[in-house]
C-alpha cells in the first residue's frame, strides 16, 4: 500500500491496510488522481509514511517480495499467537515458503502440509520445516487429526477446510490468507465443537512492516526468487498459472525497462 486517510480509527493503531481509503502500491487511484502502478513503475512518489527502511544486509531483490507476502504473513503469525511452538503450516509456494521461514526463526515447530508428495524434499531439507503431510494421503490425515494449535492456510486455489478444521487442537486457529475464486463451503459444526477459530489477514500496517523487515535482517529471512526482465512478464505470468516458480518473480526494473517514447 501507498496510501491512506490518515484519521480513521485504524490508521490512528497502526492498522493503515485496514484504512477504508487505503491505496493499493498499483490499480488504485492516488491522491492525485493518478493510477498507481507498483512495480511495473520505472519511479514512485510517496509519502515518507509508507516508505520502508531496508537494513544494508538484505539483498534488494530478494527483500522486494517481503512487503508484500513476507509482512502477509508475518502479521497473522504474530497477531493469532501463532509465533509459538506447535504451529502447522498450510500450502508451500510464494506465501507458505515464507511463512515456514518466518515461522522457524519465531521458534516454533512447523509442518507443512501440501498435495503434492514432490515438495517433502523441499520443504524438510531447504526450508526447515519440522515435518510433512500430504493432505490426499487419508492416513496421515487421521494420525494427524487434533493434533495441531494453528494452521496458516496459504491456499489460493479452491480447497475444502473441514479436512483442516478437524487436524485442530481445541481452541486451535484457522487462517486464512489465499483468495480462491469461489466462496468456502463451511460446516459451523467443527468450530463450535472445540471452540475453534477462522480468521482472516491481509498484509499489515508501516509500523508492523517495519519491524518484519527488522527481523527478517535480524535471522537473514530472504525469499526465494528468479529475477526476470521486463519484456519475460507474459512468459512469468503463463510460468506463474503452472506453479512453475521457486517462489516468487522480481522484474528487475532498472535494467530492463525501456523508457516510454
Amino acid at each position: 500500500m501507498v496510501g491512506s486517510c490518515h484519521s480513521c480509527d485504524n490508521c490512528m493503531n497502526n492498522l493503515e491496510n485496514y484504512c477504508p481509503k487505503m491505496i493499493f502500491t498499483y490499480g488504485t487511484k492516488y491522491y492525485d488522481g493518478a493510477v498507481t502502478h507498483g512495480g511495473y513503475s520505472n519511479i514512485m512518489v510517496v509519502n515518507e509514511h509508507f516508505a520502508v527502511s531496508i537494513p544494508e544486509n538484505l539483498p534488494l531483490d530478494a527483500t522486494a517480495p517481503l512487503l508484500c507476502a513476507g509482512i502477509t504473513v508475518y502479521s497473522p503469525l504474530r497477531f493469532y499467537g501463532l509465533d509459538k511452538p506447535g504451529l502447522r503450516v498450510v500450502g508451500l509456494g510464494g506465501l507458505g515458503h515464507l511463512a515456514v521461514k518466518f515461522a522457524k526463526a519465531m521458534g516454533t515447530n512447523v509442518t507443512v502440509i501440501s498435495t503434492s508428495p514432490s515438495k517433502q524434499k523441499e520443504a524438510l531439507e531447504n526450508l526447515g520445516a519440522d515435518s510433512f503431510l500430504v493432505s490426499r494421503d487419508q492416513d496421515q490425515l487421521q494420525a494427524a487429526i487434533g493434533t495441531l494449535d494453528g494452521i496458516i492456510d496459504t491456499v489460493s486455489a479452491q480447497h475444502p477446510l473441514l479436512p483442516l478444521l478437524g487436524l485442530l487442537k481445541s481452541h486451535g486457529k484457522l487462517v486464512i490468507l489465499g483468495i480462491p475464486g469461489k466462496p468456502f463451503e463451511l460446516q459451523v459444526f467443527p468450530l463450535i465443537q472445540g471452540r475453534k477459530l477462522l480468521g482472516g489477514s491481509m498484509i499489515g500496517g508501516m509500523k508492523e512492516t517495519q519491524e518484519m523487515i527488522d527481523f527478517a535482517a535480524e535471522h537473514n529471512i530472504k525469499t526465494d526468487i528468479e529475477v526476470i526482465a521486463m519484456d519475460y512478464v507474459n512468459t512469468a505470468m503463463d510460468r506463474l498459472l503452472k506453479g512453475d516458480v521457486k517462489y516468487r518473480f522480481v522484474i528487475d526494473i532498472g535494467n530492463t525497462l525501456r523508457p516510454s517514447s
